[in-house]
């Protein structure tokens, strides 16, 4: 199946809200504790590129008291989401900071973060590389990286029985974009294809399930 790209940022109130309101514990869950069994206890600075409405950042924010992260995301509806999450922990407010930035566009102040995380975020970018140029722009050496995200399928047929076995219960405006997302991933070959133009070769991609892949490593020293 060929790759169909979707809108960049996910920005509409709707969805943004049924997105926030959707149960990813058992993904979003699945993404911290793969984070410690390859890297161990979240410590220092995360950078988390997509953060939506912010969960996997709030997660390891209240794991762990030695973190701090800046969350990104392009859409102002995900951010607004994600602003509510996070002042509703009053703890957890000076640990986690939210910048409402398109990747191709972030400038952040400051570079050399211990960790780079991404969840779902990949798919929805029309040029794939600037995600990798920024994994390596604001990674020091030695950081640790991890993302996740949707594995296209090998046919329409095949990516409506993945919704219809993971989101049968979802609003249908959810159901809808997990199909459009699937049709706008890459496969874990393209993925590694990325990797090797980006040079960053050190970084590998496995399949973490039927409709994930993960890619993790450590940014080699230049």
């Amino acid at each position: 199946m060929e790759r169909s790209p979707e809108p960049e940022l996910m920005d509409g109130g709707e969805q943004a809200l049924a997105y926030a309101r959707a149960d990813f514990e058992e993904p979003n869950s699945r993404f911290v504790e793969s984070f410690v069994a390859r890297f161990g206890e979240p410590a220092g600075r995360v950078l988390d590129l997509g953060c939506g409405p912010a969960d996997i950042p709030l997660r390891l924010a209240r794991r762990s008291p030695a973190v701090t992260v800046t969350a990104t995301d392009g859409a102002p509806a995900m951010i607004d989401l994600a602003v509510r999450a996070r002042d509703a922990e009053p703890a957890l407010r000076q640990r986690v900071e939210l910048v409402c930035c398109p990747l191709q566009a972030l400038q952040l102040l400051e570079a050399g973060y211990d960790a780079v995380i991404s969840n779902s975020l990949l798919h929805h970018l029309h040029e794939p590389m600037a995600f990798w140029a920024a994994v390596r722009h604001y990674a020091r050496a030695g950081a640790a990286v991890l993302v996740m995200d949707l594995a296209r399928p090998s046919s329409p047929e095949a990516a409506q029985g993945i919704v219809d076995a993971y989101a049968a219960d979802e609003p249908p405006v959810l159901r809808e974009d997990f199909y459009n997302s699937l049709h706008a991933a890459f496969t874990p070959a393209e993925v590694g294809a990325q990797l090797e133009a980006a040079g960053l070769e050190e970084l590998a991609v496995e399949a973490a399930s039927d409709r994930h892949w993960i890619v993790s490593g450590r940014i080699a020293a230049a």
